[in-house]
């Protein structure tokens, strides 16, 4: 007995210097504001170990011990979002910012709404999903549907809290942006140079270097920081409807929030913030390249909507772009997948924006004659956030008569195919499909779409020389043996780089329709046509009209599939990616047929007992479904399970139909036999009668 009280105290000694350890990192790294020495705090820390060593049946993942000296990773994992990470309109002017929230205005048809204005962090973007108070994944945006699965680094960032304090959701997901600040980048640069190693180039990029480190012992010596801008999902909980009200919630939890956000009553308040910060920025420790303007009710989300992979209730009302001025050395061209060349100019190295630039778009040749930029012109050169250098124009008044006028090469600078240019487009292009930068940059293309680790430049130009592959298909007839013959490559890699290829089979199938390569058919485009067309073989089939009755099609796109698949060899690669198993089709999609709940609109609150949330979110979406966080009147049904919250009440106030659990699966049950549910099911649920009309 005496054996078990000791353990207990123990255990309580060491949750007791957990807690305290997590509250100084907060008053630390969060707020700035320490309340012992670093000598104290080292002591707590010593403390700690010391019990965990003598009692290791009591360490936990979680423990401030086990943020350094994890083994490195040899690869990351995939991540699938519950929620996609989505991208941000921006604006650049008050016009711009006028005119977005006149639309946002519109279409809230008179509601009020307010504003909430955050920094625009010049970060790699991320996800954290903490269950029941600890935080047990985090992934990168990636495409901002799947990202990498970075845990073990992020648990080594300066200021993840690994455990946060009650009250909280069973599971909810926040996100925000990994930054480096500009003191620590100089801090690495110094090191790196004393060291000989290669510099980084501004504080993003070895921002996103060091989390993306497979050793999580690199990350935690970087000075990595971190700033919480929002949350994705919630389940087993409810948080504030109010996005500034959430931050709040979020920094009493012991999350880092910027401290200089602010509610904005009028576009005047957002101007003034953003004034305030054009002139105040460089004074912080942290790139910022513009702000962030939210709606703050969130509840008005889903009747705002989303445009593409940008919604509606935000903007970025970026910064003024970084100039500075170089020397055109010389205009080369570049030739992509679909044979467009594209011309960039090679510049005399240049600082702008805390980044060396060596080279800059200029675009295509009609963005050159119409600027009369010319070999050998001191130009402007601009760079603003992520966006990709690009020379704004000459100036005039440094020329010398030196000076050279430039045409764009009439035969394609890799393959001397002569080029073509239509007269409604402005690029030239080279129509000769066999290029060997096309061949090696659809190869590319469709390696990285599927996500074949492994198959990068270096790889596909070995395969190419090598001549074992010569489109996309003969990449899954490659075997062993060939991979292991070519330069520098092991049996263990090959091996590895063999099964990548292979399981890159079962991909989902609006992935293999982008990864075909089809001129305007981006990733919102494939899974569209994905979603209407159902399988390859009637995207084969479909002419211009057909698709032209999907809604989101237009006639540039309709055109543009059918000519593609009329290519003999476009059809002949899809025959023989048929042949070898790949996905041509969305799963049993001849044997569902119609989705029977397509436009409908469900909300999920509470515990479910027979499925998790996931699972009952991907049963309405195969359904035709859509399941949306939060309860307005455009929602059809709202599921609540155990423990519900605020959409409950949310639903009863509107009149929203309800379904408990029971009812919910009978439902799910008659509609995925081919039939309806029975009105009768949900009467006896006692929550209310299915609605037999939308309401508007």
């Amino acid at each position: 007995m005496t054996d078990e009280k000791e353990r207990f105290a123990v255990r309580e000694r060491i949750e007791q210097l957990r807690a305290q350890i997590a509250y100084h990192n907060y008053r630390y790294y969060v707020l700035d504001s320490p309340e012992i020495s670093d000598a104290e705090y080292d002591e707590l820390v010593a403390q700690l170990r010391e019990l965990e060593g003598e009692h290791p049946e009591f360490i936990t993942p979680d423990s401030p011990t086990q943020q350094v000296g994890a083994p490195p990773a040899e690869t990351f994992s995939v991540v699938e979002h519950r929620q996609p990470l989505l991208s941000l309109t921006n604006v650049f002017n008050q016009t711009e910012l006028a005119a977005w929230y006149r639309r946002t205005a519109n279409l809230l048809e008179g509601r009020p709404f307010s504003l909430v204005c955050e920094h625009k962090i010049d970060g790699l973007a991320v996800a954290l999903t903490y269950e029941n108070g600890r935080f047990t994944v985090g992934a990168t945006r990636g495409d901002g549907y799947r990202g990498e699965n970075v845990t073990r680094n992020l648990q080594r960032v300066k200021g993840v809290p690994l455990l946060v304090p009650s009250p909280y959701p069973a599971r909810f997901e926040v996100r925000g942006e990994v930054y480096m600040s500009k003191s620590g980048f100089e801090r690495l640069n110094e090191q790196r140079a004393a060291r000989e190693l290669p510099l980084y180039a501004n504080p993003r990029n070895a921002a996103a270097g060091s989390l993306r480190q497979l050793d999580p012992r690199i990350t935690a010596e970087r000075p990595l920081g971190i700033w919480l801008y929002g949350v994705g999902y919630v389940e087993g909980g409810d948080m504030p409807s109010s996005h500034a009200d959430r931050l709040d919630l979020l920094e009493r939890m012991g999350f880092p929030v910027s401290p200089h956000r602010q509610r904005c009553r009028t576009l005047e308040d957002v101007d003034a913030f953003y004034q305030r910060w054009l002139e105040g920025r460089h004074s912080l420790d942290f790139e910022a390249d513009g702000i962030v303007v939210k709606v703050d009710e969130l509840d008005y989300y889903p009747m705002l909507g989303v445009v593409g992979r940008e919604p509606r209730w935000a903007a970025a009302y970026k910064f003024p772009a970084v100039q500075g001025t170089t020397t055109l050395r010389d205009i080369m061209v570049s030739v992509g997948r679909t044979g467009a060349l594209t011309p960039f100019a090679v510049l005399e190295p240049v600082r702008i924006g805390g980044a060396t630039v060596r080279q800059a778009s200029l675009h295509n040749a009609d963005y050159i004659g119409s600027r009369d930029i010319r070999i050998g012109d001191t130009v402007i050169v601009q760079r603003a956030g992520e966006v990709i250098p690009q020379v704004v124009g000459p100036v005039v008044g440094r020329r010398t008569g030196q000076e050279q006028v430039w045409t764009m090469p009439d035969r394609c600078p890799v393959c001397k195919t002569p080029v073509h240019r239509l007269p409604d487009e402005a690029v030239a292009r080279c129509p000769n499909v066999a290029c060997p930068t096309q061949v090696w940059g659809r190869l590319l293309h469709f390696a990285a779409v599927l996500d074949m680790e492994g198959v990068g430049e270096k790889l596909v130009a070995s395969l190419l020389e090598a001549k074992l592959v010569r489109d996309s298909a003969d990449l899954f007839d490659l075997t062993v043996e060939q991979l292991t013959s070519l330069e520098r490559m092991g049996p263990k890699s090959a091996s590895n780089i063999h099964a990548s290829i292979q399981q890159a089979k079962r991909q989902p199938f609006w992935r293999f329709v982008l990864a075909l390569g089809i001129r305007h058919v981006g990733g919102e485009n494939a899974r569209l046509l994905a979603e209407h067309v159902g399988s390859m073989e009637r995207l084969m089939a479909a002419d211009e009209a057909t698709l032209m009755t999907i809604p989101g099609v237009g006639p540039v796109l309709a055109a543009s599939v059918p000519a593609w698949f009329r290519v003999p060899t476009n059809r002949d690669v899809v025959e023989r990616l048929q042949r070898a198993g790949v996905t041509m089709a969305i799963e049993d999609a001849e044997e569902r047929g119609p989705l029977p709940w397509r436009e409908q609109e469900w909300v999920l609150t509470g515990k479910l007992e027979s499925m998790t949330r996931g699972q009952a979110e991907a049963r309405i979406k195969a359904l035709g479904g859509r399941p949306a966080a939060s309860v307005t009147r455009k929602t059809d049904f709202v599921v609540v399970g155990e423990d519900p919250g605020s959409k409950a009440d949310r639903a009863r106030a509107l009149g929203t139909p309800m379904l408990d659990e029971a009812a919910f699966l009978a439902r799910l049950a008659e509609t995925e036999a081919g039939g309806a549910a029975p009105e009768q099911a949900h009467r006896e649920s006692g929550l209310s009668s299915i609605r037999r009309t939308r309401r508007g």
